[in-house]
Protein backbone atom coordinates (compact mmCIF):
# COMPACT_ATOMS: atom_id res chain seq x y z
CA UNK A 1 0.00 0.00 0.00
CA UNK A 2 1.42 3.38 -1.05
CA UNK A 3 1.83 6.17 1.51
CA UNK A 4 1.27 9.70 0.10
CA UNK A 5 3.21 12.67 1.47
CA UNK A 6 -0.11 14.30 2.36
CA UNK A 7 -3.84 13.74 2.00
CA UNK A 8 -7.20 15.16 3.02
CA UNK A 9 -9.18 13.86 6.00
CA UNK A 10 -12.90 13.72 5.15
CA UNK A 11 -15.45 12.65 7.78
CA UNK A 12 -19.09 11.63 7.51
CA UNK A 13 -20.01 15.02 8.99
CA UNK A 14 -18.04 16.74 6.22
CA UNK A 15 -19.95 14.79 3.59
CA UNK A 16 -23.27 15.50 5.26
CA UNK A 17 -22.51 19.23 5.39
CA UNK A 18 -21.97 19.28 1.62
CA UNK A 19 -25.07 17.18 0.97
CA UNK A 20 -27.19 19.61 2.99
CA UNK A 21 -26.05 22.49 0.78
CA UNK A 22 -26.73 20.42 -2.36
CA UNK A 23 -30.30 20.03 -1.14
CA UNK A 24 -30.68 23.71 -0.26
CA UNK A 25 -31.75 26.66 -2.41
CA UNK A 26 -28.20 27.94 -2.88
CA UNK A 27 -25.14 25.98 -3.91
CA UNK A 28 -23.23 29.20 -4.62
CA UNK A 29 -23.58 32.87 -3.59
CA UNK A 30 -25.68 31.77 -0.63
CA UNK A 31 -25.32 32.10 3.16
CA UNK A 32 -22.65 29.47 3.82
CA UNK A 33 -19.64 31.40 2.47
CA UNK A 34 -20.26 34.37 4.82
CA UNK A 35 -20.73 31.92 7.68
CA UNK A 36 -17.40 30.25 6.88
CA UNK A 37 -15.69 33.64 6.59
CA UNK A 38 -17.03 34.69 9.98
CA UNK A 39 -15.80 31.43 11.54
CA UNK A 40 -12.29 31.88 10.11
CA UNK A 41 -12.11 35.50 11.23
CA UNK A 42 -13.14 34.63 14.78
CA UNK A 43 -10.72 31.71 14.95
CA UNK A 44 -7.78 33.88 13.87
CA UNK A 45 -8.77 36.99 15.82
CA UNK A 46 -9.02 39.23 12.76
CA UNK A 47 -11.79 41.58 11.57
CA UNK A 48 -12.40 40.26 8.07
CA UNK A 49 -12.03 37.07 6.00
CA UNK A 50 -12.76 37.06 2.26
CA UNK A 51 -12.98 33.57 0.74
CA UNK A 52 -12.01 32.88 -2.87
CA UNK A 53 -11.54 29.88 -5.15
CA UNK A 54 -7.81 29.33 -4.46
CA UNK A 55 -4.89 30.71 -2.50
CA UNK A 56 -3.40 31.81 -5.83
CA UNK A 57 -6.48 33.99 -6.39
CA UNK A 58 -6.19 35.18 -2.79
CA UNK A 59 -2.58 36.32 -3.33
CA UNK A 60 -3.51 38.06 -6.59
CA UNK A 61 -6.43 39.94 -5.04
CA UNK A 62 -4.44 40.84 -1.93
CA UNK A 63 -1.76 42.43 -4.14
CA UNK A 64 -4.38 44.38 -6.08
CA UNK A 65 -6.21 45.48 -2.93
CA UNK A 66 -2.92 46.85 -1.55
CA UNK A 67 -2.38 48.85 -4.72
CA UNK A 68 0.39 46.81 -6.35
CA UNK A 69 0.71 47.94 -9.95
CA UNK A 70 2.96 48.06 -12.99
CA UNK A 71 6.56 48.85 -12.08
CA UNK A 72 6.27 48.28 -8.32
CA UNK A 73 8.85 46.09 -6.58
CA UNK A 74 7.70 42.99 -4.69
CA UNK A 75 9.99 40.66 -2.72
CA UNK A 76 9.34 37.14 -1.47
CA UNK A 77 11.06 33.86 -0.64
CA UNK A 78 12.57 31.75 -3.44
CA UNK A 79 11.65 28.56 -1.53
CA UNK A 80 7.91 28.53 -2.10
CA UNK A 81 5.34 27.52 -4.67
CA UNK A 82 5.44 29.75 -7.76
CA UNK A 83 2.16 31.46 -6.81
CA UNK A 84 3.99 33.44 -4.10
CA UNK A 85 5.88 35.29 -6.85
CA UNK A 86 3.43 35.01 -9.75
CA UNK A 87 0.88 37.17 -7.91
CA UNK A 88 3.22 40.16 -8.29
CA UNK A 89 3.72 39.50 -11.99
CA UNK A 90 -0.05 39.35 -12.53
CA UNK A 91 -0.11 43.00 -11.39
CA UNK A 92 2.75 44.03 -13.66
CA UNK A 93 5.16 44.39 -10.74
CA UNK A 94 8.83 43.41 -10.60
CA UNK A 95 9.68 40.37 -8.48
CA UNK A 96 12.81 39.72 -6.44
CA UNK A 97 13.80 37.24 -3.74
CA UNK A 98 15.35 37.23 -0.26
CA UNK A 99 17.52 34.28 0.72
CA UNK A 100 16.26 31.92 3.43
CA UNK A 101 17.28 31.25 7.01
CA UNK A 102 19.08 27.86 7.07
CA UNK A 103 17.27 26.74 10.24
CA UNK A 104 13.63 27.75 9.67
CA UNK A 105 13.69 27.75 5.82
CA UNK A 106 11.75 31.05 5.97
CA UNK A 107 12.90 34.48 4.79
CA UNK A 108 16.11 35.51 6.56
CA UNK A 109 15.41 38.74 8.45
CA UNK A 110 19.13 39.55 8.34
CA UNK A 111 19.26 39.12 4.55
CA UNK A 112 16.05 41.16 4.20
CA UNK A 113 17.53 44.03 6.20
CA UNK A 114 20.76 43.93 4.20
CA UNK A 115 18.86 43.97 0.92
CA UNK A 116 16.63 46.84 2.11
CA UNK A 117 19.66 48.98 2.97
CA UNK A 118 21.10 48.42 -0.51
CA UNK A 119 17.73 49.03 -2.18
CA UNK A 120 17.31 52.30 -0.29
CA UNK A 121 20.69 53.50 -1.54
CA UNK A 122 19.69 52.63 -5.11
CA UNK A 123 16.16 54.05 -4.84
CA UNK A 124 14.57 50.62 -5.46
CA UNK A 125 12.79 49.76 -2.22
CA UNK A 126 9.96 47.23 -2.39
CA UNK A 127 6.35 48.34 -2.14
CA UNK A 128 5.43 44.88 -0.81
CA UNK A 129 7.16 41.97 0.91
CA UNK A 130 5.49 38.53 0.98
CA UNK A 131 6.94 36.36 3.79
CA UNK A 132 6.10 32.67 3.31
CA UNK A 133 5.40 30.52 6.38
CA UNK A 134 7.04 27.43 4.94
CA UNK A 135 5.89 24.04 6.27
CA UNK A 136 3.50 25.80 8.67
CA UNK A 137 6.03 27.73 10.82
CA UNK A 138 5.59 31.50 10.99
CA UNK A 139 8.30 33.83 9.82
CA UNK A 140 9.64 36.29 12.40
CA UNK A 141 6.78 38.67 11.66
CA UNK A 142 7.46 41.23 14.38
CA UNK A 143 10.99 41.77 13.06
CA UNK A 144 9.73 42.03 9.47
CA UNK A 145 6.99 44.43 10.58
CA UNK A 146 9.56 46.63 12.31
CA UNK A 147 11.53 46.79 9.05
CA UNK A 148 8.33 47.69 7.16
CA UNK A 149 7.85 50.72 9.40
CA UNK A 150 11.42 51.84 8.74
CA UNK A 151 11.45 51.24 4.99
CA UNK A 152 7.79 51.81 4.12
CA UNK A 153 6.68 48.54 2.52
CA UNK A 154 3.41 46.65 2.93
CA UNK A 155 3.20 42.99 4.02
CA UNK A 156 1.15 40.02 2.83
CA UNK A 157 1.81 36.85 4.83
CA UNK A 158 1.61 33.79 2.60
CA UNK A 159 0.26 31.43 5.24
CA UNK A 160 -0.85 28.77 2.75
CA UNK A 161 0.79 26.12 4.94
CA UNK A 162 0.03 27.68 8.28
CA UNK A 163 -3.63 27.93 9.34
CA UNK A 164 -3.89 26.69 12.93
CA UNK A 165 -0.31 27.60 13.76
CA UNK A 166 0.73 30.28 16.25
CA UNK A 167 3.34 33.01 16.59
CA UNK A 168 4.17 34.56 19.98
CA UNK A 169 1.02 33.02 21.45
CA UNK A 170 -1.26 34.46 18.75
CA UNK A 171 -2.96 32.56 15.94
CA UNK A 172 -1.37 33.07 12.54
CA UNK A 173 -3.84 35.18 10.57
CA UNK A 174 -4.49 37.93 13.12
CA UNK A 175 -2.73 40.53 10.91
CA UNK A 176 -1.06 42.24 13.88
CA UNK A 177 2.19 42.44 11.92
CA UNK A 178 0.85 42.60 8.35
CA UNK A 179 -1.70 44.15 6.02
CA UNK A 180 -3.15 40.79 4.96
CA UNK A 181 -2.71 37.04 5.40
CA UNK A 182 -3.51 34.33 2.86
CA UNK A 183 -4.44 30.71 3.63
CA UNK A 184 -4.89 27.76 1.26
CA UNK A 185 -7.60 25.09 1.44
CA UNK A 186 -6.14 22.73 -1.17
CA UNK A 187 -6.76 19.05 -0.28
CA UNK A 188 -3.26 18.42 1.12
CA UNK A 189 -3.36 21.52 3.34
CA UNK A 190 -4.40 21.60 7.02
CA UNK A 191 -8.13 21.90 6.24
CA UNK A 192 -9.70 21.71 2.80
CA UNK A 193 -12.57 23.06 0.75
CA UNK A 194 -11.49 20.98 -2.28
CA UNK A 195 -9.90 24.02 -3.86
CA UNK A 196 -10.08 27.39 -2.16
CA UNK A 197 -8.36 30.14 -0.27
CA UNK A 198 -8.97 33.17 1.92
CA UNK A 199 -7.55 36.63 2.55
CA UNK A 200 -7.64 37.99 6.10
CA UNK A 201 -7.29 41.68 6.94
CA UNK A 202 -8.13 44.28 9.59
CA UNK A 203 -8.36 47.08 7.02
CA UNK A 204 -11.89 48.17 6.00
CA UNK A 205 -10.80 49.52 2.61
CA UNK A 206 -8.77 46.43 1.76
CA UNK A 207 -11.72 44.21 2.74
CA UNK A 208 -14.13 46.17 0.51
CA UNK A 209 -11.70 46.05 -2.42
CA UNK A 210 -11.20 42.30 -2.00
CA UNK A 211 -14.95 41.62 -1.88
CA UNK A 212 -15.49 43.67 -5.03
CA UNK A 213 -12.58 42.26 -7.03
CA UNK A 214 -13.48 38.61 -6.36
CA UNK A 215 -16.85 39.14 -8.09
CA UNK A 216 -16.21 41.00 -11.35
CA UNK A 217 -15.49 44.34 -9.64
CA UNK A 218 -19.20 44.69 -8.87
CA UNK A 219 -20.87 46.24 -5.83
CA UNK A 220 -24.52 45.99 -4.81
CA UNK A 221 -24.12 48.16 -1.71
CA UNK A 222 -25.86 51.53 -2.13
CA UNK A 223 -23.39 53.30 0.18
CA UNK A 224 -20.52 52.28 -2.09
CA UNK A 225 -22.13 53.30 -5.41
CA UNK A 226 -21.01 56.20 -7.57
CA UNK A 227 -24.52 56.86 -8.92
CA UNK A 228 -27.94 56.98 -7.32
CA UNK A 229 -29.46 53.46 -7.41
CA UNK A 230 -32.23 53.29 -10.02
CA UNK A 231 -34.00 50.42 -8.26
CA UNK A 232 -33.41 47.45 -5.96
CA UNK A 233 -32.03 45.57 -8.96
CA UNK A 234 -29.25 48.12 -9.53
CA UNK A 235 -25.54 47.25 -9.26
CA UNK A 236 -22.31 48.81 -10.47
CA UNK A 237 -19.10 47.41 -11.92
CA UNK A 238 -16.53 49.83 -10.53
CA UNK A 239 -13.29 48.03 -11.36
CA UNK A 240 -12.01 45.27 -13.62
CA UNK A 241 -12.54 42.32 -11.29
CA UNK A 242 -12.56 38.55 -11.59
CA UNK A 243 -14.77 35.57 -10.93
CA UNK A 244 -12.77 34.26 -7.98
CA UNK A 245 -15.72 33.34 -5.78
CA UNK A 246 -15.86 30.32 -3.50
CA UNK A 247 -19.05 28.24 -3.79
CA UNK A 248 -21.30 27.36 -0.85
CA UNK A 249 -20.47 23.69 -1.50
CA UNK A 250 -16.80 24.40 -0.84
CA UNK A 251 -17.57 26.61 2.16
CA UNK A 252 -19.78 23.90 3.69
CA UNK A 253 -16.86 21.48 3.60
CA UNK A 254 -14.55 24.12 5.08
CA UNK A 255 -17.03 25.05 7.80
CA UNK A 256 -17.23 21.40 8.84
CA UNK A 257 -13.45 20.95 8.64
CA UNK A 258 -12.59 24.02 10.73
CA UNK A 259 -14.33 22.45 13.73
CA UNK A 260 -11.47 19.89 13.70
CA UNK A 261 -8.67 22.33 12.84
CA UNK A 262 -7.00 22.29 16.26
CA UNK A 263 -7.23 18.49 16.37
CA UNK A 264 -5.55 18.29 12.95
CA UNK A 265 -2.73 20.62 13.99
CA UNK A 266 -2.19 18.83 17.31
CA UNK A 267 -2.02 15.48 15.52
CA UNK A 268 0.48 16.84 12.99
CA UNK A 269 2.63 18.09 15.87
CA UNK A 270 2.40 14.68 17.55
CA UNK A 271 3.49 12.96 14.34
CA UNK A 272 6.38 15.43 14.01
CA UNK A 273 7.49 14.61 17.55
CA UNK A 274 7.39 10.90 16.68
CA UNK A 275 9.59 11.54 13.65
CA UNK A 276 11.96 13.61 15.80
CA UNK A 277 12.45 10.69 18.18
CA UNK A 278 12.54 7.94 15.53
CA UNK A 279 14.95 9.53 13.05
CA UNK A 280 18.44 8.92 14.40
CA UNK A 281 20.67 8.76 11.32
CA UNK A 282 23.57 11.22 11.80
CA UNK A 283 23.37 12.46 8.21
CA UNK A 284 19.70 13.44 8.43
CA UNK A 285 18.88 16.92 9.74
CA UNK A 286 15.40 17.22 11.24
CA UNK A 287 13.28 20.41 11.11
CA UNK A 288 13.54 22.95 13.91
CA UNK A 289 10.63 25.06 15.16
CA UNK A 290 11.41 28.38 16.85
CA UNK A 291 10.49 28.67 20.54
CA UNK A 292 7.98 31.46 19.82
CA UNK A 293 6.11 29.40 17.21
CA UNK A 294 3.71 26.49 17.04
CA UNK A 295 3.96 25.08 13.55
CA UNK A 296 0.88 23.81 11.73
CA UNK A 297 3.27 21.16 10.31
CA UNK A 298 1.79 21.08 6.85
CA UNK A 299 5.13 19.56 5.82
CA UNK A 300 7.91 17.66 7.57
CA UNK A 301 11.11 18.41 5.65
CA UNK A 302 14.38 16.64 6.34
CA UNK A 303 17.76 17.63 4.96
CA UNK A 304 20.54 15.28 3.88
CA UNK A 305 24.12 16.36 4.33
CA UNK A 306 25.45 13.06 3.07
CA UNK A 307 29.09 12.17 3.33
CA UNK A 308 28.63 8.71 1.85
CA UNK A 309 27.17 7.82 -1.52
CA UNK A 310 24.26 5.85 -0.03
CA UNK A 311 22.57 8.93 1.46
CA UNK A 312 22.50 11.42 -1.39
CA UNK A 313 19.26 13.28 -2.00
CA UNK A 314 18.65 11.55 -5.34
CA UNK A 315 19.25 8.02 -3.98
CA UNK A 316 17.08 8.49 -0.89
CA UNK A 317 14.31 10.08 -2.96
CA UNK A 318 14.25 7.19 -5.45
CA UNK A 319 14.52 4.56 -2.70
CA UNK A 320 11.49 6.01 -0.93
CA UNK A 321 9.47 6.21 -4.12
CA UNK A 322 10.38 2.65 -5.09
CA UNK A 323 9.11 1.52 -1.68
CA UNK A 324 5.72 3.17 -2.27
CA UNK A 325 6.38 6.17 -0.03
CA UNK A 326 5.25 9.50 -1.40
CA UNK A 327 8.15 11.87 -0.89
CA UNK A 328 8.34 15.29 -2.50
CA UNK A 329 10.60 18.33 -2.73
CA UNK A 330 9.15 21.61 -1.46
CA UNK A 331 10.32 23.55 -3.41
CA UNK A 332 12.40 24.09 -6.53
CA UNK A 333 13.66 27.67 -6.09
CA UNK A 334 11.26 29.85 -8.06
CA UNK A 335 14.04 31.59 -10.00
CA UNK A 336 15.13 28.20 -11.42
CA UNK A 337 11.91 27.68 -13.40
CA UNK A 338 12.23 28.26 -17.17
CA UNK A 339 9.72 31.12 -17.18
CA UNK A 340 11.80 33.01 -14.63
CA UNK A 341 15.00 32.70 -16.68
CA UNK A 342 14.00 35.90 -18.51
CA UNK A 343 14.63 37.85 -15.30
CA UNK A 344 18.29 36.76 -15.14
CA UNK A 345 18.45 35.80 -11.47
CA UNK A 346 21.84 34.56 -10.30
CA UNK A 347 21.50 31.44 -8.08
CA UNK A 348 24.77 32.39 -6.36
CA UNK A 349 22.92 35.31 -4.76
CA UNK A 350 20.81 32.79 -2.82
CA UNK A 351 23.34 30.32 -1.33
CA UNK A 352 21.05 29.08 1.46
CA UNK A 353 18.16 28.47 -0.95
CA UNK A 354 20.52 26.56 -3.25
CA UNK A 355 21.88 24.48 -0.38
CA UNK A 356 18.35 23.73 0.83
CA UNK A 357 17.30 22.65 -2.67
CA UNK A 358 20.22 20.22 -2.87
CA UNK A 359 19.41 18.60 0.50
CA UNK A 360 15.65 18.77 1.22
CA UNK A 361 13.11 15.96 1.06
CA UNK A 362 9.50 16.10 2.30
CA UNK A 363 8.35 12.90 3.98
CA UNK A 364 4.69 11.95 4.69
CA UNK A 365 2.75 13.74 7.42
CA UNK A 366 -1.05 13.93 7.67
CA UNK A 367 -3.59 13.22 10.45
CA UNK A 368 -4.51 9.66 9.46
CA UNK A 369 -0.89 8.50 9.05
CA UNK A 370 -0.73 5.32 11.14
CA UNK A 371 2.04 4.30 13.54
CA UNK A 372 2.99 1.36 11.29
CA UNK A 373 3.14 3.62 8.24
CA UNK A 374 5.32 6.10 10.09
CA UNK A 375 7.68 3.31 11.15
CA UNK A 376 7.84 2.15 7.52
CA UNK A 377 8.74 5.66 6.38
CA UNK A 378 11.57 5.96 8.92
CA UNK A 379 12.90 2.44 8.34
CA UNK A 380 13.05 3.00 4.58
CA UNK A 381 14.56 6.46 5.02
CA UNK A 382 17.39 5.21 7.23
CA UNK A 383 18.09 2.00 5.30
CA UNK A 384 21.36 2.66 3.47
CA UNK A 385 21.81 -0.77 1.91
CA UNK A 386 20.22 -3.06 -0.62
CA UNK A 387 19.09 -0.46 -3.12
CA UNK A 388 20.44 0.67 -6.45
CA UNK A 389 19.27 3.49 -8.66
CA UNK A 390 19.84 3.16 -12.40
CA UNK A 391 20.14 6.54 -14.14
Amino acid sequence: MNIPYGRQNISKKDIQAVVEVLKSDYITQGPVVPEFEDRIAKYCGVKYAICVNSATSALHLACLALGIKNGDNVWTSPISFVASANCALYCGANIDFIDIDPITFNISVEMLETKLKKAEEGGKLPKLVIPVHLCGQSCDMEAIHNLSKKYGFKIIEDGSHAIGGSYKGMKIGNCKFSDAVVFSFHPVKIITTGEGGVVLTNDDQVKNKLAQLRSHGITREAKCMEHQPMGSWYYEMQSLGYNYRMSDLQAALGLSQISRLDDFVNERNRLAEEYDSMITHPEITKPVVSKNCKSAYHLYVIRLSAKNTQMTQAIVFERMKASGIGVNLHYIPIYRHPYYSQFKFNPREFPQAEKYYSEAITIPIFPCLSASQQKQVVATLQNTSGFQTIF
